[in-house]
């Protein structure tokens, strides 16, 4: 029987193979809480959803696993390498990403939600949680996946040479996909909002995707976060189409452009954020050089 210093010595090695830190629990507990303030604000929502669930029968029948299984892979995601001023950046920029996205959506009605808002506001704060996963996964997939910084040589041409040449191949490759991928996705959400070309908010979109697609600064960097966003959304999007919490134009469950388009709303923020943080050390150095 393990004595309670080897438990501790054993939860220890779990936290730290998971990448998590102090900073981890404040995220978790913070998830928790929102989802308890949420569940809360809008209880006849969540006593709406548990009344399809027949408690007295086979209930794990009718259970919604998706939904547990999606909540249980973003609470480890977001605590692993929790660090909270890098995360708070990314929180910000997920509510206020978040809101302009749903209002676009909905006031466009490309897509509705079953209560009738334009949008809801529990919905918002998912926005957040998701982006802090999708940078979780983002890291992980720059760990698994060979790039510039990673590629090792293993021939006997001279080590320093040798890299150089497989840095600029895996660049040249990273470039070629990013126009293919982006270029390709830009024509998907094109056809998809046609029917709603005549609203400025469509028009909005449409131009700041573009501005988005036609600034790269790290191509490969770009691909991960919009591969990471557009996988955590095939998830996201089969669970609340299915269940009709929100519904498309096109009645589809999913539409491929609104999996798609989690990826290039993970790339906007990530570029958004980017932005915000450089303007602010500009400010900053701006105002070093003034003083006297």
């Amino acid at each position: 029987m393990s004595t309670p210093r080897e438990k501790n010595s054993i939860l220890r090695q779990v936290a730290a193979s998971l990448g998590w830190t102090r900073h981890s629990y404040y995220l978790l507990s913070g998830f928790i809480l929102l989802c308890g303030l949420i569940v809360y604000a809008w209880w006849p929502l969540a006593e709406e959803a548990l009344a399809y669930i027949d408690w007295s029968g086979p209930w794990w029948r009718y259970f919604d696993w998706l939904l547990v299984g999606i909540w249980l892979v973003m609470s480890l995601l977001i605590m692993s390498g929790a660090d909270l001023r890098k995360d708070a950046w990314i929180v910000a920029v997920g509510l206020v990403g978040g809101l302009v996205i749903e209002s676009w959506g909905t006031q466009t009605e490309i897509w509705w939600y079953y209560t009738a808002e334009r949008p809801p506001l529990w919905i918002i704060p998912a926005w957040p949680i998701a982006s802090l996963s999708i940078d979780r996964l983002v890291r992980l997939l720059r760990r698994w996946l060979p790039g510039e910084d990673l590629l090792q040589n293993t021939q006997r041409v001279p080590r320093k040479n040798k890299e150089n040449s497989a840095n600029s191949a895996v660049s040249a490759v990273n470039k070629i996909l990013y126009w293919i991928v982006f270029l390709a996705f830009y024509a998907l959400m094109f056809s998809f909002v046609w029917p709603t070309l005549d609203k400025s908010f469509t028009i909005l979109a449409l131009i700041l995707v573009a501005l988005l697609i036609l600034t790269p600064t790290d191509y490969r960097l770009a691909l991960l976060t919009f591969a990471a966003g557009s996988a955590l959304g095939y998830f996201l999007e089969l669970w609340g189409t299915t269940r009709e919490c929100w519904t498309y134009y096109t009645l589809a469950t999913p539409p491929v452009f609104a999996v798609f388009a989690h990826g290039m709303a993970a790339l906007a923020f990530w570029r958004t954020m980017l932005l915000l943080q450089g303007m602010i050390r500009w400010g900053i150095r701006n105002s070093e050089i003034r003083q006297p």
